[in-house]
């Protein structure tokens, strides 16, 4: 369980849509107050998930070859070939805008600027909207599928499930607390940051898609059978 959560939750802390969207939201107007607001409603939504996942497993993990652990892995694996599918298909798309064009698409570029054009005076509502909005939720219920085996006995659950949490959050925990300390060092950061997911958005997309996707089919193949 802990090396599934590890990987799905690197692949939701680096989902450039998701962090593209909150560096937008802490380059706006009270930007540390709406980025704080956001992340909060963010860490919500795991700990809704996480809880209504454990509040159905009663804590306890099903036993193998059991129908729900057997469904666990089902779904994984269903989420893993969606995640591998969408990761082959935005790569096709990509090579034939390529070749119809001869460069790289700018779509990307434009969307964001629109977006930070709109979020220039977000509200705290509006902040705490987009974070459920903007989750990666393919790979959130990848997580939840995961956690139907922790085994709340053992105080190791609560550490694997509080770090995956915490791991799941992690670029935006650091992009808050580096803007709140040093505002005109993270406002030059942050926005070459978004250049560079800007710029290889689709990319990245690809990278994460693909790789989260072909882990969960492999381990979920392997929990099937053995």
């Amino acid at each position: 369980m802990v090396l599934d959560l590890v990987v799905i939750g690197l692949a939701i802390t680096v989902f450039p849509l998701s962090v593209t969207a909150f560096v937008l939201v802490l380059s706006a107007q009270r930007g540390v107050r709406n980025g704080l607001v956001f992340i909060l409603a963010w860490l919500a939504c795991f700990v809704a998930v996480l809880a209504a996942v454990l509040l159905t497993t009663g804590g306890k993990p099903p036993a193998p070859r059991s129908p729900p652990s057997t469904a666990s892995s089902a779904v994984k694996l269903a989420i893993g070939v969606g995640l591998v599918g969408y990761g082959w298909y935005r790569h096709r798309s990509r090579r034939r805008n390529r070749e119809h064009t001869g460069a790289p698409t700018g779509r990307g570029h434009k969307a964001s600027g629109g977006l930070m054009g709109r979020l220039d005076r977000i509200s705290l509502w509006t902040a705490a909207g987009l974070a459920p909005l903007l989750q990666p939720w393919g790979l959130v219920a990848a997580g939840a599928a995961t956690v139907v085996s922790a085994d709340l006995s053992h105080a190791s659950s609560y550490l694997a499930l509080f770090g995956y949490c915490l791991l799941a959050t992690s670029s935006l925990l650091a992009m808050e607390i580096y803007t709140t300390f040093a505002p005109d060092s993270a406002r030059v950061r942050l926005g070459t940051l978004r250049t560079w997911i800007e710029t290889h958005q689709e990319q990245a997309l690809v990278a994460v898609a693909l790789v989260a996707g072909l882990f969960l089919v492999s381990r979920s193949i392997a929990q099937l059978t053995s």
